[in-house]
């Protein structure tokens, strides 16, 4: 692959990274306490173009 298809697409999953984690954070402070829970995850990637469906799961744990 290409060094420009390469930095871009480490530029993407940066992105995703960073705003996945604000986003789980968010949603886990408007819970309020989720200590002691477990919440079941899924992130789902698909390119328009390309036959991607790349599906992601796992568990958060809550807090307090």
């Amino acid at each position: 692959m290409s060094e420009d298809f390469n930095m871009s697409m480490r530029k993407f999953l940066k992105q995703v990274g960073v705003t996945s984690q604000q986003a789980i954070e968010q949603a886990m402070r408007d819970a309020g306490d989720t200590a002691g829970k477990t919440f079941e995850a899924k992130m789902v990637l698909t390119i328009d173009g390309v036959d991607l469906e790349h599906v992601v799961t796992g568990k958060i744990e809550g807090q307090s």
